[in-house]
């Protein structure tokens, strides 16, 4: 067995938070050792949470788990079910289907607790949801602009979007542009933007590996995402570049919505019509600040 066990459900933003805590983790401590499972049914990880409970666990000659990471509302009894078993401690992703209380420690984005007048002693707040990117040193020049799609958050027009577009290609002409499109991104809006006058890279979604988002914005100088895209946004604020957003108009005041607000108000980013500044940039780091608080718990041995 690992040191870390990730309970998967396959999305790429729930696996994104678990390996971007994890591997916070592991940069603090190398010798720790990672593994990934897919859920159990919850038929069976309900009868494996029973018969730990009352049969007991893990034999004492299987190498322990020590730590259960879970996100998605699909994981949670498997995790549960898996830290009873193992004996482990564990952490949940995002707020829970089930009671906090729970879980050893759930780590919730802002947003998720607007409706929460008293932060549980088990919750690590954090500025968005954990992600796995990691600042490095900036390719001056270099700008991405981050394509999301249809939410039920914002409504999304493709005239809208293309237009604010051209404007930062032709408001930054000495900027090198990447255009990343999202699975959301819709094929009307690809084949618009071929008729865009402006020098830019295109870059389609189905044709990047995992890892390609993460590298490339770490090193990028410059940043734009579409209203609706909050893990990229925080991705970028993350990476340390200078981010702006396309502006959509919101279909609903969810919490989406209202993050994204905060993140004007606290000035964390800017428009077409009020450009962020790129005087030291913010850089958030809040996978390495939950995996500070997690390691000093001392459920993974020494530091």
């Amino acid at each position: 067995m690992s040191d870390i066990l990730i309970i998967s459900d396959g999305k790429p933003g729930h696996v994104n938070q678990s390996k971007g805590l994890a591997e916070a983790l592991v940069r603090r401590n190398p010798a720790l050792a990672v593994e990934v499972r897919p859920p159990l049914s919850v038929f069976n990880a309900l009868s494996l949470l029973i018969k730990s409970m009352f049969f007991g666990g893990a034999s004492p000659s299987m190498k322990p788990t020590a730590l259960v990471l879970a996100a998605g509302h699909k994981t949670h009894w498997t995790a549960l079910a898996l830290g009873r078993f193992f004996k482990a401690k564990t952490v949940v992703l995002m707020k829970p289907s089930l009671p906090i209380s729970w879980f050893d420690q759930c780590v919730i984005p802002e947003h998720d607790l607007l409706d929460v007048d008293q932060l549980p002693a088990n919750v690590i707040q954090t500025r968005g949801a954990l992600n796995r990117v990691v600042a490095q040193p900036k390719q001056h020049g270099t700008g991405l602009i981050l394509l999301g799609g249809p939410s039920k958050h914002y409504e999304w027009h493709d005239q809208q979007v293309l237009d604010q577009i051209s404007s930062v290609l032709t408001g930054f002409p000495d900027t090198q542009w990447t255009l990343a499109t999202s699975r959301r991104t819709p094929d009307s809006l690809v084949k618009a933007l071929s008729g865009l006058d402006s020098v830019f890279t295109l870059v389609l979604a189905e044709d990047t590996s995992s890892d390609w988002l993460p590298n490339t914005i770490a090193i990028t100088e410059t940043c734009w995402v579409t209203e609706d895209s909050i893990s990229m946004t925080y991705e970028a604020l993350t990476a340390g570049c200078v981010v702006n957003l396309i502006n959509l108009l919101p279909a609903e005041k969810s919490r989406v919505v209202k993050g994204i607000e905060r993140l004007k108000t606290d000035e964390l980013v800017g428009s077409l019509s009020k450009p962020a500044s790129s005087q030291n940039p913010i850089v958030l780091a809040e996978a390495d600040r939950s995996a500070e608080i997690i390691l000093g718990y001392g459920w993974l041995g020494e530091q």
